[in-house]
Formats: structure tokens, sequence, C-alpha cells
């Protein structure tokens, strides 16, 4: 049984339709980049995933059961706009995913689950290299470091699941490749499955063991909401990435053009 399951997939609001007909499999641990032209519904397709949208026609299954219908801890999210809470340190940014859980009335922990808390996410912070930082504010810390966070964020709760909308589109690329390389360690190390959203041809097929183009294969030039996008490509990448340039070729011009390719 596939981890993940699509089945015709439709989401439309009154009169547009973004997404049409969505039907996708995916096992646990796969690596899923989004790519496609602006406007075709991949991060539409990633509140789906994520339980803040549900779809207007067909189901997505989770372990063969429905998704939950709001965000919860199977699911991790990171987006390119920092989601971190400036009044708060990077310790207690993280912190705070375990605490909110278990302490709803009040929202914190005291005496030793506080500091199994607070431990955890000190671990986790090391891994995602801001051990330095545990004390600081995000103010502090740089657009790089503050997508460190915001992933041990994500990660703070064990999700199965980890979303990313165009996570590091706001990155110079030199600090872009190193948040790549902290991002594939972590997964194999986790085993997550990943669905990312991204413009970067190039990303998508370094990162991704699967690459899926978006695009909209209809279109009513008088009524330009009437049909929405589809998975017009589902690419499998290997290892070495020797699929790159034939999986390029194949892509329409069009499509590939409106993408980056640094």
């Amino acid at each position: 049984m596939s981890f993940i399951t699509v089945k015709n997939v439709w989401q439309q609001y009154v009169d547009q339709v973004v997404l049409e007909g969505l039907n996708l499999t995916v096992n646990e641990g796969e690596f899923c980049t989004l790519v496609g032209a602006s406007g075709c519904g991949k991060s539409t397709f990633l509140r789906l995933l994520l339980g803040q949208e549900r779809a207007s026609r067909g189901e997505i299954l989770l372990d063969g059961q429905p998704l939950a219908a709001e965000p919860d801890a199977s699911r991790g999210v990171v987006f390119q706009r920092y989601s971190v809470f400036p009044h708060l340190s990077v310790l207690d940014n993280v912190a705070l995913g375990l605490e909110l859980p278990r302490s709803r009335l009040l929202g914190r922990l005291f005496g030793s689950a506080k500091k199994e808390a607070r431990e955890q996410a000190s671990v986790l912070l090391h891994k995602v290299g801001l051990g330095h930082s545990l004390d600081k504010y995000p103010a502090q810390l740089s657009g790089g470091m503050q997508q460190r966070l915001a992933i041990a964020q994500a990660l703070i709760m064990k999700p199965r699941v980890l979303l990313l909308d165009e996570p590091f589109g706001a990155l110079d690329p030199g600090i872009r490749k190193d948040m790549h390389a902290l991002l594939l360690e972590l997964w194999r190390e986790t085993r997550l499955t990943v669905f990312m959203v991204t413009h970067d041809l190039s990303e998508g097929f370094s990162l991704g063991t699967r690459l899926l183009v978006f695009d909209k294969v209809r279109l009513d030039p008088h009524a330009p909401g009437r049909y929405g996008a589809r998975i017009t490509y589902d690419i499998p990448l290997n290892s070495d990435r020797r699929t790159h340039s034939t999986a390029v070729d194949a892509l329409p011009v069009q499509l590939a053009g409106s993408l980056r390719t640094a």
C-alpha cells in the first residue's frame, strides 16, 4: 500500500478551477519536488496535504486513511517567509512545539517536563547548525539561520511528512547551497516523505527523488478559470541525476523557460 494516495482531486474557488483530476501515489520516504509556472496550483496542493484546505472533489489518503481535515503533528511545514516567533529565543521557538500540545491550557511546561522539552530542542538545534545561537532572537539571525530555525520548528514534533513551499527562494545562492546539503542530510537521517515546491529546475533535480510538473493542459481564452492544472510529468530521478538533461529536454520549451535553471 502506498503511503500517500491522491484520488481524482479537484480544487475550485467559486468559478476558478485551480487543480483538476490529480492522481498520485507516493511511497514513504520519497522526496518529491514540485515545479511549474506560477499560478499552477503547487502551493494549493501543499495546503491540501497540510490540511489547511479541503479538496472540492476527490480524496487524499495517508496510510490508507482520509487525511486529517486540519494540520496536525504528522505534517510539518516550512514556508519561504520565515514563520518564527520574534519575541522568543531560538531555543524557546523550537521547544514551544513540544510544550503547546502537552499543556493546552497554559501553553507552557514546568519542572522536569520543561527541561526535557528544552533538551530535545537543543539537540535538534545543534543538528541544524544553531547550537551556538540558542539564546539569540530571530532578528539577530541571518536569513539562512532563520530558515534553519524554521526547519527545526517543523521537525521537533517528528512529523512523517515535511512540506516545503519555496523555502530557499529568498536566500543567496551560496546560502541556498548550504541549505540543500542540510536538507538532504536531515532527509537521509529521518527518511521523511518530503514535498517541496520550487521554481528552480536545478534545485528540483538535485534534491528530489521524483520531479512532479504541474501545468494546465486545457485553456479557454474566454474563461481562464474554467480549467485547472494537472500533474503532466512525473519523472523519477536516480541518485547521480543522469536523467537531468534528458528530462529537461522532454519538458515543453515554454514551461522550461518559465523556470529558473541556475
